[in-house]
């Protein structure tokens, strides 16, 4: 009886985040999310229409900035920060202390439209991250 050769036990490939997903370079990198992520908490500050998302955080926005920077960094691509800081985003789970529903999704869709008109230049990219961003808003309403 012949034997078989042995083979390694299979592994799984785990592809590149920036494979699946090229918008963090497309848009600058680190640099260029953190001052997304800066001009859209500024927004939340500014805009009348951002009251009510506004007033779902505290006073001290320092920590939110951070927290949303380090998850867009994997999401869009980059580093996932995130992930590896606090594990899986769990997006749904997190949010679901907050009452979040279509005017809230509408007023942080105003903040972060107005970002990515300020700082994503590619009208292609921005609209493609304004699409997935709704889709990612709208899936977090948990209210009427």
């Amino acid at each position: 009886m012949t034997q078989s050769p042995t083979l390694p036990p299979a592994t799984a490939v785990t592809l590149p985040a920036a494979l699946d997903n090229p918008h963090y370079r497309q848009i600058g990198g680190e640099d260029a999310v953190r001052r997304l992520v800066e001009r859209f908490y500024q927004l939340m500050d500014e805009l009348p229409e951002a009251r009510a998302i506004r007033a779902l955080h505290p006073e001290d926005l320092a920590p939110a900035k951070e927290k949303l920077f380090q998850f867009l960094s994997g999401w869009l691509g980059g580093p996932p920060l995130y992930a590896e800081r606090h594990g899986p985003p769990r997006l749904r789970q997190k949010h679901l202390p907050f009452p979040i529903d279509a005017a809230v999704r509408d007023a942080w869709m105003a903040c972060m439209n107005r970002a990515l008109e300020e700082q994503v230049a590619d009208t292609a990219v921005r609209a493609q991250l304004a699409a997935s961003f709704f889709k990612t808003a709208d899936f977090l309403r948990n209210q009427p």
